[in-house]
This record gives structure tokens, C-alpha cells and sequence, in this order.
């Protein structure tokens, strides 16, 4: 039974760190705890933190001490074998490994970097430390100058390597290829390794191999004059301003990295400008040089302008810093999300996930965490691409919410506002958005309009709507993205961010509709706690449900949870449990439960329940011993909108669980509507919810 994973290289900036963020994101998919180790570290254990181990644990939010996560530093490593103390430093490794594997369902653990000294012993002190823990290993190369040749030998030896010492190899995953040399190295890997080895090959990416303009302060001592808030630009190349102004913006590229002696007003004010010009690529930062600074008049026009990249100033001459920003290499750190997001994508993209699963995960999981569960959402949405309209690009939160979708390439996003805003937006957020891959449409200019005009007035003429209030009734975005959905120019609608529920709503039930076999609308919440997901229903949509509606609302919730992967145990909620309860109240969700049950006998249900009871699985037993709900319901229907909305705002104030919702039930196609209070996270969330479906669940 395989419970942990070695991931190794045999050379440093092999890109590994692609490989442990992958890695950890498909185990926390599908596993409820996973562990993160690594034996040997380049922090020196106290005040400079190692950078993979800061990355995994903040990134992912892993329930570790910093000091849990690793063995030795670098230093003692080296130290400690050159005094003959190898037995000592496994002991030391296994017992710090063996401490965590208790606490944990699945260990990853990443090897050494090969960078400082000891990097020529390293390979096997891999090889050793994986045979010592007894676990399995996935090697990792880099193709970067390397022929064809000598990139596909360097890996079978290094395969060798391990084999020959008894440690499983899993996966062998060459990193930094060239685009079109993928299936050739493939090939070529795979012609002499066994058929149950895992063989992937994951192109160059210049954006990972790009260093942040926090990455180069770093490395030339540079002191952070303006846009601290931006030192995580990429930067993709550097030009060196020396030449007259309008010679000099026609060498710009784009994310370039200007370098420029501190006295160059006429470059600095011009890139600034150059940034925020549609006419011109956006710049990364700035590095003044000679330890010049800008006089007050101009520091004064800098301090005033909205847009402000990274300016950084360094006493040494410009030749030196440019040589020294030429040297730059670029790394993972924790508050790069965007590099972060990149490497996921990058894995999923190129690496057969499926396979590796398989070989990593052979044992079965009871239930579904909610890490599990957010983890299938992004899988599935990914399945099938749908394209989602975002009504409100006004909306600060809707704009950074569009970003990370478009980098996580989940969706295709139209969001609805004056372009010029937008970008206005973007800048001020410290946002980048390539505005190729998201559309942008202003209804009050649209030539859609008209046409979407004639429409709602075909469909509406009988409800006394003239072409006059239909033409005004597109100028709202809501109408306008709702027509969008019912035309098929995007499979679902997001919106309420800016608006109430009603807004976003109505025009939905006008003309988009329900689904024939549905009566009432309804939404539900999926509440994200520590240990499981629950659904809740109807906290957002009926006010004061009767018996048949919360029986439909329960059914409906019912199908939104198997479609979602979540077993439905149905809890009718009511302030008493069993047949001791008397009153109206308690009397509808009995009788609820009793038209689900002879409309779905299928269903697992039980009703009148109390909270508690449904829950928890001590008062469940006691108060209701023979129910195959009580104490582990998974769908929580509340008897009216005042118990459920408070309910699972309670919930989530006071538990900290993630609410991903509300997802409306029973219209043909998906609208659905968000809090006026909801977060970046929130609206990101339902887009995707929204996005699964429209593939048709």
C-alpha cells in the first residue's frame, strides 16, 4: 500500500517544485490528510525560512509547524556525514518523518536542490534517505542545455540509480522541454524503462522561469522607492535606458524591466506613462542606478500618478546591475499566487494526473473532505469549458475573481462594463488580465442589443412589455447577460454582487425559465467545514415554503448532491425530532418528508429532525436510534428562508466553513446569484459550480 511519495532530481533548477505543487493539490483531492516533509533544507532552520517549505504550508494551508516539515539543514547535513555520522543523520530523518506519517493519510516529501555545497553528493543521499524511508520516487530532470541524447541518457541513469539501490521508481517527468520536442523525449524515456512507469514531459515556461521584480531587488540589494505592492511583476526581459526618450520607447517590450540612472527623468516619467498608454506593452519596474534619486519636483509627479510600478534604487553603476539582473534566476515562493496558479496549471495540463493517482492512491477514502471537494470542482469544470458571464464589471471583487479564472483557465469569461473602467480597475487592483482572453461588452453600445431588444419583446408582448421598455430593459446588465444565457452566447450567468437577489433573479424566471419537471426555484449552499461538505437548502430563494414545495426543494437538493459527488443522507429540520413535536410548523415538515418519500423511495430521509440530531452522531443515536440519517446527514433542508439564511451564515461566521453558493435549482439554464457581502473567493467559487452545470448535470 503506497502512503508516501519521494520526489527527486539529479541536477539543481531541475523545476521540481512544478512537480511538489501538482503533486500536493492531486493528493489533498483525494485523501483527507497529507503530510509535507523535506529531509534536508537550504534555510538554516531558524530565521531564514526555506522557501519550498513556506510555499507548500501557506499555499496550502497545511495544518504543520514550519519546524515539523524538515530534518537538517544543508549545513548540518554536510557537517554531520563529514564527521562520519551517517547513522545519525537517518535516524534523524526517519524519526522526524515517522512523527508526521502518524498524523497523516498520504506523505509527500521533497528532496534536495542541489545548490551549495554538497551538491555533488546529493543524488545519493536521495537514493539513501528514499531506501531508508522505505517509499517510492518520481525523478525529475531538466532539459535546459542538454542535447536529445544526453537529456534521455541522464535520465535512465538516474533511474538506474535509484533501481539499483531497491527504490521503486513510480514516474519519471522531464521538466523544461522544448514544445516540440515533447513526444520525442516521451519516446525516447520510455524505450528502455518498464511499461508501468509513469513518463511525462512538461514544455518551458517563460513565465516561471521570469524572475519577480522582488526576486532581482533581492539579488542586486536594491532599496523599494514606489509600488512596494507590485514586487511580484514578472519580468521578461530588461532594457537599459541610455538613449533619448523617443528612441527609447520603441525598444519596449512587454513586462520589460527598465534600468536607468536615477537622473533620467525624461525615461522614468516616460515608462511610467508607457505603462498605463494603451499604445504601449506594460513595464514590469524600474531600477535607478548610481545610487541616484529623482529630484522633489519629480518624486512629487511620481507620488501623484494612480498607476505606480515597482522603482527601485541601487548604488551601483548601470553595466553592473544589468549584468547582475542578467544572472537572476528565478524561484517558488509563497506570495507569488500568480506563479503559483501557473505551475498548478501547468502540471494538470502536462502530466497524466489519472495515472499518477492510480499508482500514489491505493486505498479508498470514507466520505469527502471539503479540500476533496473543491479539488473534483476545478477537475470538472476543466472537463468541458463553458463560458460564464459576469455582469458586473463595475465590481472590484467580480474583476480579480475574472483574473484568477482566466489564469487557472477554468472558463471563458464576458464580463459586462465600459471597457476603459476595467482596465482602469486592473491597474488600480495591481492586476494583470490578457484582455485577448476575456470579452468585454458594454450593453449601452453593444450591437447585440437590438437584437437582444427584439427578443425579450416576442417573449414578453403578452405581459404588456413594448420594444420601447424591452430596449430600455437591455441597458441593464442583468437583463443583458440573462439574454445572453437564453441565446447561447454563454452557458450560465453569475451576478449579485453588486445587486440584489431579485435583480439577478428575475429576469431569469421571465424568459429563461424553469425546467418542466420543476415547480419552484430554489437554491443551495455547499458548506465547506473541516471535516465534510454538507448541502443546505433553500437559504436563499423562498421565503415560507408549504409542505409540497420544501418536499420538492428537498429532492431537488438531493439531485444537486449526487450530482456533486456527495452521498445524500436528507434531514427535514424542524425544532423537533421524531413524532414528539406538535404544532403547524412541525406538522409541514412532516408532511414533507412524507410526499419525499413516496415521490423518491430511493432517498435516505428523515423528518421532523433537529439540528443537532442530524449531525451529530451521539444525540443522533440517542434521540433517534434506528435512523440511517440521524447524526450524519449530508443534506440539511430548513423549513422556511428566515432559520436557513441565518442558519448558514451562523455556520459560517462562526466555524470559519467555506459557503460556496447559492446554486439555483430547477431553471433551464444556470443563473446564479451572489451575496452583496461575498468575497473574490465567493464569486470564484460559484463560477465554477455555475460552469458544472452547464455541462448538462
Amino acid at each position: 500500500m503506497n502512503k508516501a511519495i519521494y520526489i527527486a532530481t539529479s541536477e539543481p533548477n531541475s523545476g521540481k517544485s512544478i512537480v511538489a505543487l501538482g503533486l500536493m493539490r492531486m493528493l489533498l483531492g483525494k485523501t483527507a490528510k497529507v503530510g509535507y516533509f523535506r529531509p534536508i533544507i537550504d534555510g538554516d532552520g531558524l530565521g531564514k525560512k526555506d522557501n519550498h517549505v513556506k510555499t507548500i504550508l501557506s499555499y496550502f494551508d497545511l495544518d504543520i509547524n514550519y519546524k515539523e516539515a524538515f530534518a537538517l539543514t544543508r549545513t548540518e547535513f554536510i557537517n554531520k556525514r563529514n564527521a562520519g555520522k551517517e547513522g545519525e543523520i537517518f535516524d534523524t530523518i526517519i524519526e522526524k518523518y515517522k512523527a508526521l506519517e502518524d498524523k497523516n493519510d498520504f506523505m509527500l516529501v521533497e528532496g534536495t536542490d542541489f545548490s551549495g555545497e554538497g551538491a555533488a553528493i546529493e543524488l545519493d543521499a536521495n537514493i539513501l534517505i528514499a531506501k531508508n524511508l522505505g517509499i517510492p520516487a518520481i525523478i525529475v530532470s531538466s532539459g535546459v542545455g542538454k542535447t536529445l541524447d544526453e537529456f534521455i541518457n541522464g535520465l535512465h541513469l538516474a533511474y538506474d540509480s535509484f533501481t539499483e539501490k531497491e527504490v521503486k521508481v513510480l514516474a519519471v517527468i522531464a521538466n523544461k522541454v522544448q514544445e516540440e520536442n515533447l513526444k520525442i523525449v516521451i519516446d525516447g524515456v520510455e524505450e528502455n524503462l518498464p511499461k508501468d512507469v509513469v513518463v511525462n514531459a512538461i514544455p518551458l515556461i517563460s513565465s516561471l522561469n521570469n524572475p519577480t521584480i522582488k526576486e532581482i531587488s533581492k539579488a542586486i540589494g536594491a532599496k523599494v522607492l514606489f509600488g512596494k505592492e507590485y514586487l511580484n511583476n514578472q519580468t521578461s526581459s530588461f532594457k537599459v535606458g541610455a538613449m533619448q526618450l523617443r528612441n527609447y520607447l520603441k525598444q519596449l517590450e512587454q513586462d520589460c524591466l527598465i534600468i536607468t540612472p536615477g537622473d533620467r527623468a525624461d525615461i522614468i516619467l516616460g515608462a511610467l506613462q508607457a505603462n498605463i498608454s494603451s499604445n504601449y506593452p506594460s513595464v514590469s519596474g524600474i531600477v535607478l542606478t548610481g545610487g541616484l534619486i529623482p529630484e522633489e519636483p519629480i518624486v512629487k509627479l511620481i507620488e501623484g500618478l494612480q498607476q505606480i510600478v515597482p522603482i527601485l534604487s541601487v548604488k551601483f553603476g548601470t553595466f553592473e546591475v544589468a549584468n547582475k539582473i542578467g544572472a537572476v534566476r528565478s524561484h517558488m515562493y509563497a506570495e507569488n499566487k500568480d506563479k503559483i496558479i501557473i505551475s498548478l496549471n501547468t502540471f494538470d495540463k502536462y502530466c497524466t494526473v489519472d495515472r499518477l493517482t492510480d499508482k500514489l492512491i491505493t486505498f479508498k477514502n470514507a466520505g469527502i473532505t471539503p479540500r476533496m471537494f473543491q479539488y473534483n470542482l476545478l477537475k470538472r469544470a476543466k472537463t468541458s469549458k463553458k463560458h460564464i458571464v459576469l455582469p458586473e464589471g463595475n465590481d472590484d471583487r467580480v474583476i480579480a475573481a475574472a483574473v484568477r479564472l482566466i489564469l487557472m483557465d477554468i472558463v471563458d469569461i464576458t464580463i459586462l462594463g465600459d471597457k476603459n473602467k476595467i482596465i482602469e480597475g486592473l491597474h488600480r487592483l495591481g492586476l494583470k488580465l490578457d484582455l485577448e482572453k476575456v470579452n468585454i461588452i458594454n450593453p449601452l453600445e453593444s450591437e447585440l442589443s437590438k437584437d437582444f431588444a427584439n427578443t425579450l419583446y416576442e417573449l414578453r408582448k403578452d405581459k404588456g412589455v413594448t420594444i420601447d421598455i424591452a430596449e430600455d430593459l437591455m441597458n441593464d446588465v442583468s437583463y443583458f447577460g440573462t439574454m445572453m444565457v437564453y441565446k447561447g452566447l454563454a452557458d450560465g450567468m453569475v451576478s449579485g454582487a453588486a445587486h440584489t437577489t431579485q435583480h439577478t433573479i428575475k429576469p431569469a424566471l421571465q424568459f429563461v425559465k424553469m425546467k418542466p419537471s420543476v415547480s419552484v426555484v430554489s437554491s443551495v449552499f455547499f458548506m465547506c467545514l473541516d471535516d465534510r461538505v454538507s448541502v443546505f437548502g433553500d437559504c436563499a430563494i423562498n421565503p415560507n415554503p408549504n409542505a409540497e414545495q420544501l418536499a420538492e426543494i428537498a429532492i431537488s437538493s438531493a439531485e444537486s448532491s449526487i450530482a456533486f459527488g456527495i452521498e445524500p443522507r436528507i434531514a427535514m429540520l424542524s425544532y423537533s425530532s421524531g413524532a414528539s413535536g406538535k404544532g403547524e410548523e412541525v406538522d409541514k415538515v412532516r408532511k414533507a418528508t412524507e410526499i419525499v418519500k413516496q415521490k423518491r423511495p430511493d432517498l435516505k430521509i428523515e423528518g421532523p429532525i433537529q439540528y443537532d440530531a442530524a449531525v451529530d452522531m451521539g444525540v443522533g443515536k440517542s434521540k433517534m436510534p434506528n435512523s440511517e440519517v440521524a447524526g450524519q446527514a449530508t443534506v440539511l433542508i430548513f423549513p422556511d428562508l428566515n432559520t436557513g439564511n441565518n442558519t448558514y451564515k451562523a455556520v459560517q461566521r462562526e466555524t470559519g466553513a467555506i459557503a460556496i453558493g447559492p446554486m439555483l435549482q430547477g431553471l433551464n439554464k444556470p443563473v446564479n446569484d451572489l451575496s452583496r457581502g461575498c468575497t473574490v473567493d465567493d464569486i470564484f467559487n460559484t463560477v465554477i459550480i455555475t460552469a458544472i452545470q452547464a455541462q448538462g448535470i
